[in-house]
């Protein structure tokens, strides 16, 4: 009798660096009208291909990344006033990887990345043109350092001889407040959202 295998396999291990700049925002209400705040983020990737099933490569990806959010007031009238507030986190995201393409060699692959991720804050700064200007955002600090949300993306993966280099972009959706939300506070709902663009580098321990 024929016997035919749907799944394969894989015990490929790969670890690397990677870097790029979050374009993000805050969900937040009452609204407050913004520009895109931009920033670094960087980290240390660890990625586990398991198995391939038909011709879909699966897998885990982690992440520890250290990275800059926050926002930049958008503020239309002529006093001159310019706010923006960045806040420094690490980021723990968990994924679930699926990858399409060459499997073995040299090649490309088209990479899909999705999954939970937690942050914890490390500290923030304010920038304010206009001290004097007073609004309910204005010198109030986090009052919650405990970040999650999901994280998904997308991109292409070039394979080569001295490692793997992966171009992607990411959207990030927080599902937590940084300022308290209950029915006496001011601020009802206080996520982060922000899309990354990064390019990741991986070097492959084990095939």
């Amino acid at each position: 009798p024929a016997m035919a295998q749907l799944q394969q396999q894989k015990h490929n291990f790969s670890i690397g660096i990677n870097g790029g700049l979050n374009l993000s925002s805050i969900d937040i209400s009452p609204r407050i009208k913004q520009s895109t705040f931009m920033g670094p983020t960087a980290g240390l990737t660890a990625r586990y291909i398991s198995e391939k099933y038909f011709k879909m490569i699966c897998g885990i990806q982690a992440e520890v990344n250290y990275s800059h959010r926050g926002w930049k007031e958008l503020i239309e009238d002529n006093s001159g006033d310019s706010y923006q507030r960045t806040m420094h986190y690490v980021e723990v995201p968990l994924l679930a990887h699926l990858a399409f393409g060459k499997e073995y060699g040299n090649g490309a692959r088209f990479i899909i990345n999705l999954g939970p991720q937690v942050g914890f804050l490390l500290g923030e700064n304010e920038k304010h043109a206009i001290p004097s200007i007073e609004k309910e955002e204005y010198g109030k600090a986090a009052e919650r350092s405990f970040d999650y949300g999901i994280t998904g993306g997308g991109g292409v993966e070039l394979r080569t001889g001295i490692g793997n280099f992966i171009m992607e972009g990411r959207y990030y959706f927080g599902l937590s407040d940084f300022f308290n939300s209950t029915k006496k506070d001011y601020f009802s709902r206080s996520a982060h959202t922000y899309i990354s663009a990064k390019i990741t580098y991986l070097f492959d321990i084990r095939k």
